[in-house]
């Protein structure tokens, strides 16, 4: 019964996604609650599959670290232009924590980084050296989490949900954006597998249909994100993030195959 609730929530995420997203080709009206109903239900979807996964304890410390580690470097971002370059949020986005970043931005980035990490588990080979591995799983899976944001970024920037001060060269996004985001998401991972002395042997998986529903989800948000890139005129943005995604999901899928 416990790993069904994940089969739930995968399906009514589907679901709504592809009601929003036909919506935009179908003249209806976009209604501003669903961006943080989208949004929770990934998250709740992350966290509850984490912990059938990973186990209670990892899966809410992963969800700690992560919120954390993306507010904290979030926060210093707004306030100082480091990190990311400078940006400011603007209101769309509701309540901001410190009145700096919207709540619901440390949410979305646990919402993708646990796709991220499952999929990361799949491409990263075991090694002796643990620390080595801690290292290259936390890079894999941070370049996996930033890709999402090649086409995220300006489909964003472009709804007006922030504003970059310097704009960059990448569809009004600065170049330094895409480093800060491995790096948040690089220290996130490795100070959870660092935490929890995570091994290769400790992640290693045993149900198949269980273990890629985390790469179905990466595999909506990679097309509902192109979608709506398209629907808006950013047609280049939609081909560049579907590109970046893309890989990262079907090596995720294929290597899925190997569990027994």
């Amino acid at each position: 019964m416990a790993r069904r609730f994940p089969t739930i929530l995968l399906i009514l995420y589907a679901l709504l996604v592809a009601y929003i997203v036909l919506g935009f080709y179908l003249d209806i009206q976009y209604q501003a609650f669903f961006t943080p109903l989208t949004t929770l239900l990934a998250f709740i979807f992350a966290i509850t599959h984490g912990m059938e996964r990973l186990g209670r304890k990892q899966a809410l410390l992963l969800m700690a670290i992560t919120t954390l580690v993306s507010l904290a470097f979030e926060c210093i971002g707004v306030a100082t232009g480091w990190v990311y370059g400078p940006y400011s949020y603007t209101e769309r986005l509701g309540y901001k924590v410190f009145g700096l970043v919207p709540l619901i931005i440390p949410i979305a980035w646990f919402m993708m980084s646990y796709p991220s990490f499952i999929i990361a588990n799949h491409l990263v080979p075991a090694i002796k050296n643990v620390w080595a591995w801690r290292a290259g799983f936390a890079a894999i899976g941070a370049l996996v989490m930033t890709a999402w944001d090649v086409g995220m970024d300006p489909m964003m920037v472009a709804s007006k949900h922030w504003v970059w001060q310097n704009p960059g060269p990448f569809f009004g996004i600065p170049l330094l954006n895409y480093w800060g985001w491995w790096f948040t998401i690089f220290c996130a991972f490795l100070i959870f597998l660092a935490v929890c002395q995570v091994t290769p042997a400790s992640l290693r998986p045993t149900d198949r249909s269980f273990e890629r529903q985390p790469v179905w989800i990466y595999m909506i948000v990679m097309l509902s994100t192109s979608l709506t890139c398209l629907q808006i005129g950013l047609g280049g943005a939609a081909l560049a993030g579907f590109f970046a995604m893309f890989p990262w999901a079907i090596m995720a899928l294929r290597y899925s195959t190997e569990v027994v």
